[in-house]
């Protein structure tokens, strides 16, 4: 069974915000083969907050769309615990980033939870041959939801 914990501003667009976490999370999960009980933490949030979390945690002095916080790096062994981690969402950021790249807030809302939860996954972009793996695998998920650039 899959747990999904969400908190935080998360009344402000016109969908239902803990109900695409789930789709998309599930699909995600369903797409890997994973298909053990998994528990994720989403906190949906503000510029002002995602700006601290990400100067505190990755050294970088602005606020971003996204940060993950895995429970363990399973990148290094490929042992997917049963509490993945932590996502933070910036709202705001999610709502610039649909005007700017011309489609849906749902579109890049769900984006932005696939995004994060494959980072949970172990999976990264500080490479481009991980860039590749990731983006298409994101793109693959989005396309099972039909969720899709407009």
């Amino acid at each position: 069974m899959l747990k999904i914990n969400v908190s935080g501003e998360i009344d402000i667009f016109d969908f239902n915000t803990k109900r695409i976490i789930k789709k998309v999370v599930k699909t995600t999960l369903k797409h890997l083969g994973l298909r053990r009980k998994h528990e994720i933490n989403f906190f949906l949030t503000d510029l002002s907050t995602i700006h601290k979390y990400n100067l505190e945690y990755r050294k970088i002095d602005r606020p971003t769309d996204v940060i993950s916080f895995a429970n363990i790096d399973s990148s290094l062994d490929r042992v997917i615990p049963y509490e993945l981690g932590d996502i933070l969402i910036c709202n705001e950021k999610v709502v610039e980033q649909a005007k700017e790249y011309g489609h849906s807030i749902l579109r890049e809302f769900a984006f932005l939870v696939t995004h994060g939860t494959l980072h949970l996954l172990g999976y990264d972009h500080m490479n481009k041959e991980d860039e590749k793996v990731m983006f298409a695998l994101q793109d693959e998920i989005l396309n099972k939801l039909k969720i899709t650039r407009e």
